[in-house]
């Protein structure tokens, strides 16, 4: 029998709807068993006839039971089986093996440092920019404004290639800033570097498919790349930049960073440019041009773009995870209106499109001047913190013990040492001593090159040479 209790905070529906599917569920109301008329189980439980009317369609609409004019409402004819008993331990599907997951995000994990178990009190952090309060101030305002102003046509489905005013500033800045002049339809947004190259691997690569990739260099492009099942070859670097001559004969998409080489951080030279140019197009292979961080350069203007001069085979991609901040998780591609077409269908299965609030917000911030003002600061801070490091460098003597490349361009360098440089050893020393360095053999897939990548973005000209004399004195 149902029973009501009084003291429960529950509805009486509620309370006698939960019983009664217990009840069923159990087994105790067995299929076909009939139910008692509402009119007389309301007279029972002393409830009005109106409440057990809404049990009764509530356990009907659930498929618990079955109603007909002659046969009343009766329990569903289903198949009971025993619950487990409330002491076993309940067990979902077993997770698939994915070795190449493990493998890989184990890699990322090393490639960003230990920061969770092991803090330091200076951080060589070469993978995140300078970030402050005015920064703060301005995004806020920007997205304080834009929450206010927002047409409410915006929240509907939008366009898989970003939101067009956005893409529009995108245009303008490419055009000004880096001789880059394209379509609105040759841009698609992403939500960063890695978004970016996996919709590259799945919208215009096939499985199995070689592409070379530069060693030492991104590892998020090995891994992405390696996850969708491509088959990588590792190009070896040298001074000159990647080294177009080993490229796997039979590559379908070569991943480079000309401007300023990711870890080694080498400009590509002329020649090895334009006879990687040259290459693509006579064995009709895609070239995936990372330009990271080439805003930030310290001798001339950034240097021309691999796109500018071949668009046909080129991918370009930026973002402005290192211009503003990694938060800021919007990316763009660049290419040929054929190629942005075929990735903007695969965006538009598989995540559809970017969330609308940080384009927004993003919009505003360019449009309104934010975004200029804060290249100029940062460039400025940036400036001054590479220089510091320079001299540290020399002065401490570091640059007798490594060599010393990546001073032109981006927010990092390289000391380099020879094979025989106990890399992991001197890591962990470091770290003991409140220095976090990261190890070059974490940006290498078959490379056995040694040193460290230095970043300086988030590190004041203070600490950046008490952190590279306490290194030297370590060392030396």
């Amino acid at each position: 029998m149902l029973k009501v209790n009084r003291d429960d905070e529950r509805p009486i529906w509620q309370q006698l709807l939960d019983q009664a599917i217990h009840n069923i569920t159990t087994g105790n109301w067995p299929p076909g068993e009939l139910l008692l008329p509402s009119r007389e189980l309301a007279l029972l439980i002393g409830v009005s006839r109106s409440t057990i009317q809404i049990v009764y369609e509530e356990l009907y609409s659930r498929g618990y039971t079955e109603t007909s004019r002659r046969g009343g409402t009766r329990v569903s004819n289903w198949t009971y089986t025993d619950r487990p008993a409330e002491d076993t331990a309940a067990e979902g599907p077993v997770l698939p093996e994915l070795p190449l997951l493990n493998a890989a995000t184990g890699h990322l994990y090393n490639w960003f440092g230990d920061k969770i178990n092991r803090t330091a009190e200076i951080d060589f952090n070469p993978h995140e920019p300078y970030i402050d309060d005015q920064f703060q101030k301005n995004w806020r305002q920007s997205f304080l404004q834009v929450s206010t102003e927002t047409n409410l046509d915006s929240w509907a489905y939008g366009d898989a290639c970003g939101y067009l005013p956005l893409r529009e500033q995108i245009q303008r800045y490419l055009s000004l800033e880096r001789g880059v002049h394209v379509a609105i339809d040759q841009i698609i947004l992403t939500s960063g570097a890695q978004h970016s190259i996996d919709l590259i691997a799945q919208a215009l690569l096939h499985e199995g498919d070689i592409v070379s990739i530069e060693d030492p260099g991104f590892p998020a492009a090995w891994m992405a790349m390696k996850f969708r099942h491509m088959q990588v070859a590792a190009i070896p670097v040298d001074e000159y930049g990647l080294c177009v001559d080993r490229i796997h004969p039979q590559s379908k998409l070569v991943f480079v960073t000309p401007s300023h080489q990711c870890a080694v951080g080498v400009i590509m030279s002329e020649p090895r440019r334009q006879q990687l140019l040259h290459m693509a197009a006579d064995q009709q292979f895609w070239i995936v041009e990372d330009d990271y961080d080439s805003e930030f350069r310290y001798r001339g203007d950034p240097l021309p773009t691999l796109f500018s001069q071949r668009p046909q085979n080129t991918l370009y991609m930026m973002s402005f995870s290192k211009m503003i901040a990694p938060g800021v998780r919007i990316s763009a591609i660049i290419g040929s209106k054929e190629s942005v077409r075929q990735l903007a269908r695969i965006h538009e299965l598989t995540y559809r499109h970017l969330p609308i609030m940080e384009q927004l917000t993003l919009t505003h911030f360019i449009e309104h001047g934010h975004f200029a003002r804060h290249m100029r600061r940062v460039r400025n801070v940036y400036r001054r913190r590479h220089e510091a490091m320079t001299k540290a460098i020399i002065s401490s003597g570091l640059n007798k013990y490594f060599t010393l490349t990546g001073v032109e361009t981006g927010l990092h360098m390289l000391l380099e040492a020879d094979k025989s440089f106990d890399e992991e050893a001197m890591t962990n020393l470091a770290l003991e001593k409140g220095i976090r360095v990261y190890p070059l053999s974490n940006y290498c897939l078959e490379s056995d090159r040694k040193g460290w990548v230095l970043g300086f973005a988030q590190v004041d000209e203070a600490a950046i040479e008490k952190g590279i004399y306490r290194l030297a004195e370590m060392l030396i």
